[in-house]
């Protein structure tokens, strides 16, 4: 059975995914550079997310015996590596400073670790929430069946 996670977890997992994915868009938003490079880090981004959760979704489909096809699998993996190489590759060659550099690599790897994380704790609670009737179902059927009176 999976345990519900923590309010706290829940809250620091998305107070960290809207501060990196805020904190990489306000810095777009700000920066000196061409608003077709500015597209260009956005969509990396917005890859980048709808990659990092495919592959938490293949990864615990696997795990827990639900079918995963290899494609998907591998896709999921190509399109998160490939995600985080446009963004080294696209960092490594703009004329920014190397503070810039490095605020869009942490602000960009931060929002990536904390879909991951929000992805968990939206599957998680989900999976605790649907097994909960089951178990005040049979621990009901218990005291009817025994003749037993809860305590």
């Amino acid at each position: 059975m999976t345990q519900k996670p923590s309010n706290a977890f829940i809250g620091a997992s998305w107070l960290a995914l809207l501060t990196g994915g805020i904190s990489y868009i306000v810095g777009l938003w700000n920066a000196n550079m061409y608003l077709n490079e500015k597209g260009y880090y956005f969509t990396v981004l917005m890859f980048g997310l709808f990659s990092v959760i495919s592959l938490q979704k293949a990864v615990r489909d696997d795990l827990e015996g639900i079918p995963v096809t290899s494609i998907y699998y591998g896709i999921s993996w190509f399109c998160t590596v490939l995600s985080i190489l446009l963004l080294v590759v696209g960092l490594w060659n703009a004329e920014l400073e190397k503070s810039e550099k490095g605020f869009y690599g942490m602000s960009f790897t931060l929002a990536l670790f904390a879909a991951v994380a929000v992805q968990k704790n939206i599957r998680d609670s989900v999976s605790v929430r649907k097994s909960k009737p089951k178990e005040e179902e049979q621990t009901s059927n218990y005291y009817v069946n025994t003749g037993e009176l809860p305590k």
